[in-house]
């Protein structure tokens, strides 16, 4: 494909990796890195898709408390 290169590859299997939820010293040996500089941006990245989940249940759990507190009628 142009213009995809190698290190695309390897971010996209990286991010995959810290999305499974691989620790640090996974994510290190992984990448081949001994500092986790690099490992650490993976997880962060990682993290933001567990805030959109977590927000995401947060408004059902709001929706569903609304529902109970209107009247039956």
């Amino acid at each position: 494909m142009p213009g995809l290169h190698l290190h695309d590859l390897r971010h996209t299997g990286n991010m995959l990796a810290a999305e499974s939820g691989a620790g640090l010293k996974d994510l290190m040996a992984r990448m081949g890195h001994d500092n986790v500089r690099a490992a650490m941006i993976y997880q962060h990245a990682a993290r933001g898709a567990d805030k959109a989940i977590t927000d995401a249940i947060n408004k059902q759990l709001q929706a569903r408390d609304v529902a109970d507190e209107m009247p039956a009628g």
